[in-house]
């Protein structure tokens, strides 16, 4: 409950694309019983509910995340494949902790080490992970902070690629952990694919037999919020008990982070507190922009005219009732521009307002590289008009 009955939320307007989502605070502390939390939404970057996001706190296999994150990048640059063999190296399988009992010399591919790791969190198949795509467990952390830094996880810095860490300088935010679950669900969705596994059996091939093994996910919310879909649960004695969930309803995404909860039960209550509050109260307005636009005239070129496209599309997140189909979209483009044009150098804009206010908008952009004519080309064109 909030600490008063008058207290709504206030929200600016936020579009697509843009580096380093705005932050929207909402007053109401009590609405969650861990000392740190913050709600989300992931297209847009809105933070609709926060306390005390920018403390540092300890992220225990949270950490994960952004391990996932780099799996997923090399997998988009094609230098790693879903059915690529990852061996576990001897340091892999000491890890201890949360694991999935991996033996020094097993193989598994891509795909079933990202299992073990977001259902199970194992930690021995997130070092094998690590030691396969950068060579050492360390190189990969290297990376993460390298990640974390181009995110502008501020308040972050990652000792090792699981959490397994009691080190005070292991730490993150919660604000930072919002950060990286966004890049992770919007960039790569097919993380929600594994992430929304409640059980799977894994196969052990080793050199004692075969054997399957129960993976069992962590996140109880799965199985009691309407919408959950991942993402991570987290809990050691320096951490307490964290939890970032990711839930979509009405093509709405949420992503619920809470730190330093302390209990398990506190953790899924304050999420699912949470997205409530924001299912609640969000309307999500978006224009894909797939309407044609006008051709430009190019001056000084052969090419008489070129095309224009948006950057991306419009999204816009209402949580005062606004009708927004009384959004309007407002085309600022250049009547002609002169030669050279460079291939994705902005033509205008696409601009939103909503009850004559601008709430945002998005760039157009040139669709091609169009050179300044020499002489034979005019002479070429009058030959051509000719002949």
């Amino acid at each position: 409950m909030f600490r008063k009955a008058s207290v709504f939320l206030v929200l600016f307007s936020l579009i697509v694309n843009i580096a380093l989502p705005v932050t929207v605070h909402a007053e109401g502390e009590d609405l969650i019983t861990a000392p740190h939390g913050v709600l989300m939404e992931a297209s847009t970057g809105t933070i609709i509910y926060e306390k005390d996001k920018d403390t540092k706190v300890y992220p225990a296999s949270i950490t994960k995340i952004m391990t996932l994150v780099l799996i997923f990048d090399e997998i988009a640059k094609g230098t790693l494949h879903m059915e690529d063999e990852v061996t576990t190296s001897a340091y892999a399988k000491s890890m201890g902790g949360s694991q999935v009992y991996l033996e020094e010399g097993e193989k598994q591919t891509v795909e079933t080490m990202i299992k073990c790791i977001v259902i199970a969190s194992g930690n021995d198949a997130s070092v094998a992970m690590a030691e396969h795509i950068a060579g050492s467990e360390a190189e990969f952390v290297k990376r993460m902070n390298e990640r974390a830094a181009g995110l502008n996880m501020t308040g972050t810095h990652f000792e090792d690629c699981c959490g397994l860490t009691e080190s005070t300088n292991h730490y993150t935010t919660a604000y930072d952990v919002a950060l990286m679950s966004r890049e992770l669900v919007t960039k790569y969705p097919k993380i929600l694919d594994y992430s929304s596994i409640w059980m799977e059996n894994i196969t052990h091939n080793t050199a004692k037999g075969s054997s399957e093994f129960g993976l069992t996910n962590t996140n109880k919310l799965l199985r009691s919020y309407d919408g959950c879909v991942g993402l991570k649960t987290g809990s050691t004695s320096l951490a307490k008990y964290c939890v970032s969930e990711v839930a979509e309803r009405n093509g709405i995404t949420l992503i619920s982070v809470v730190m330093t909860a302390p209990d398990y039960k506190v953790r899924f209550k304050d999420a699912a507190a949470m997205l409530n509050l924001g299912f609640g109260a969000c309307s999500l307005y978006v224009d894909e922009n797939k309407d044609s636009l006008p051709k430009v005239p190019v001056k000084g070129s052969i090419q008489e005219k070129t095309s224009v496209s948006y950057e991306g599309d419009f999204r816009y997140l209402d949580t005062k009732g606004e009708a927004l189909d009384h959004i309007q979209k407002k085309i600022n483009l250049k009547k002609s521009t002169d030669a050279p044009v460079k291939k994705g150098s902005k033509a205008g804009t696409a601009d939103y307002y909503l009850n004559g206010k601008k709430i945002g908008s998005v760039s157009l952009l040139f669709n091609e590289t169009v050179e300044k004519a020499g002489y034979m080309d005019y002479v070429k064109k009058v030959f051509k008009t000719f002949f």
